[in-house]
């Protein structure tokens, strides 16, 4: 980790953990169980690096702010996006890479349970 750069807890929107259920759904069936897992474990090992590197991914360029508060991680063909506040990371959703530039900004508006 950086020096100075703080861990910090993470926490995943409902609107994520459905769309893993749905990607995972989608991955059973079209690739089969073996793959479907193999994917799933990547998503959730990229999470749970999140808590001491959230610096070290890129800003969304589809969400830029002055903070560059949201990131996100390429994964295969999908996008974890990540919101950075004071007190936590905040894991909004992940959404295919060939998703509508709308699709992608209305993850802006997910809010987590405090």
């Amino acid at each position: 980790m950086e020096e100075g750069i703080p861990c910090k807890q993470v926490d995943v929107s409902d609107e994520f953990d459905n769309s893993v259920d749905r990607i995972y759904a989608y991955g059973l069936e079209t690739f089969g169980y073996f793959q479907a897992e193999r994917y799933d474990r990547q998503i959730l090992q990229s999470i749970a690096t999140l808590s001491t590197y959230y610096t070290f991914y890129p800003e969304c360029r589809h969400l830029a702010t002055l903070s560059q508060m949201y990131r996100n991680i390429i994964l295969d063909s999908h996008l974890i996006i990540y919101r950075i506040t004071t007190a936590r990371i905040e894991v909004l959703d992940i959404v295919h890479a060939a998703s509508s530039i709308r699709r992608i900004r209305n993850v802006r508006k997910i809010k987590l349970k405090t």
